[in-house]
């Protein structure tokens, strides 16, 4: 009997998500917190790790990064100027990054001192926010110039997010972003999510943010999202509330 599209995807999740299971434990043992940075592309994540990457130098914090392309090492080198070990995954054409290419990295690349890594995933909020990498915190970005429906239109992004940052803050006004519809849209997919408000060209929101990673390292709480990877792989279902509160979305992941 031939399998159907949905019943090959979800046993590539599941896959996925013990893989990420294992490596989460394992980075765990040698002390490392990864943090999974998710977007589209443009809305500034690049420039904004770069902030956040260069003030942990600054305060000698053993951090590392990791980003992720179709193609080009651009974004590496930009990365690499805040100091800190930065190395370029390339996915060959895959829209998303797997805990089996995260894990390739780790073994061959990642400094021994690292408490704290950044996976800049692929700029993309449909496939990505399908798969564990193992990472502890989730952080979805999203610019000013992007709408303020961008999380209706994303739920399982925004839904799985521990933490929302909002980017590009300095183009609020001529963008005409409706920052109070923005926010009840987060809560609506998200209840209880914070957002941080960030501006990378004038330093606004990174230190915030540098501040809401090393406590969620140092085992202070973290958010517990509607849509959080269960600790043994698979994402919780919201319900009651939550369930409409997300649009009723997602019984199961899906890739689109």
């Amino acid at each position: 009997m031939c399998e159907s599209v949905d019943e090959v995807t979800q046993a590539v999740l599941a896959k996925n998500d013990g893989l990420a299971v294992s490596l989460r434990e394992e980075l765990a043992g040698r002390g490392v917190m990864v943090v999974n940075l998710l977007s589209s592309p443009g809305s500034g994540k690049t420039e904004l790790l770069g902030r956040v990457l260069a003030r942990a130098v600054e305060r000698r914090i053993p951090v590392a990064a990791l980003t992720a392309d179709l193609a080009t090492e651009n974004d590496a080198h930009r990365l690499a100027r805040s100091g800190a070990p930065v190395k370029q995954l390339l996915t060959d054409g895959l829209c998303h990054l797997e805990a089996r290419q995260l894990r390739a990295h780790v073994e061959s690349w990642l400094p021994d001192a690292t408490a704290l890594l950044f996976v800049e995933n692929v700029g993309n909020l449909v496939c990505p926010a399908a798969y564990d990498l193992g990472e502890s915190l989730r952080i979805v970005c999203m610019a000013v110039t992007e709408g303020e429906d961008k999380p209706l239109k994303y739920p399982t992004a925004f839904g799985s997010a521990h933490l929302v940052v909002l980017t590009k803050t300095d183009l609020a006004e001529p963008a005409a972003f409706d920052a109070a519809a923005f926010d009840a849209h987060v809560q609506r997919v998200n209840p209880g999510v914070e957002v941080v408000r960030s501006c990378a060209r004038d330093g606004d929101g990174i230190d915030t943010l540098l501040e809401r990673v090393l406590a969620a390292r140092d085992g202070g709480p973290v958010h517990r999202p509607p849509l959080a990877p269960h600790p043994h792989g698979h994402l919780h279902e919201p319900a009651g509330e939550d369930a409409q509160g997300a649009s009723g979305l997602v019984a199961r992941r899906r890739v689109s």
